[in-house]
């Protein structure tokens, strides 16, 4: 092998560590921020995935059906639905008629709901400030972007097409 070659194939390498370096630790955080979610605002009635669908729901414009809330969250429905079921059964959302489907209702925030995001938004602005005293405005968001960039990529590519088989949602 040349020596570019083996130059390239070196950074390919690098690169390829640094990746999984990087998912590990996106692993590990994902967790370390679903526990500490929970902490902050389990005596809200909420969970970190019940504060998710919440913030799903703040966060639109319009009244969205489970499926939507879903996507947006990068969630499977069943899984939303679920979570809905049972924030609706503990006065935390209320559905209502989609003009655009019929089966599919539009989940929307109670006021118990709304008041319970509310407090855990003011808890999670107060433990942000905290995590993020010193640190540079300029890291997270090269941090955001580097993250937005590999979701996208990941989005847009086929993982079965790398180890040689084909997706199961195209059937066998």
């Amino acid at each position: 092998m040349s020596t570019k070659k083996q130059v390239a194939a070196s950074a390919q390498a690098h690169l390829r560590e640094a990746w999984s370096g990087l998912v590990i630790e996106v692993f590990r955080i994902n967790g370390e921020l679903l526990a500490a979610g929970d902490t902050l605002v389990g005596d809200l009635g909420l969970t970190s995935a019940r504060w998710q669908v919440l913030g799903a729901i703040a966060l639109s414009p319009v009244p969205l059906p489970v499926a939507h809330i879903a996507r947006n969250m990068g969630l499977t429905r069943q899984a939303v639905q679920r979570l809905v079921d049972e924030m609706r059964a503990d006065g935390l959302v209320r559905l209502e008629p989609n003009p655009h489907h019929r089966r599919a209702m539009l989940v929307l925030a109670t006021e118990s709901g709304e008041a319970a995001y509310r407090a855990a938004i003011a808890r999670q602005e107060r433990w942000a400030d905290a995590l993020t005293s010193g640190l540079s405005p300029a890291a997270f968001e090269a941090a955001g972007s580097l993250l937005r960039e590999m979701r996208e990529r990941i989005e847009g590519s086929e993982p079965a097409a790398a180890i040689g088989t084909r997706s199961q949602t195209q059937g066998a």
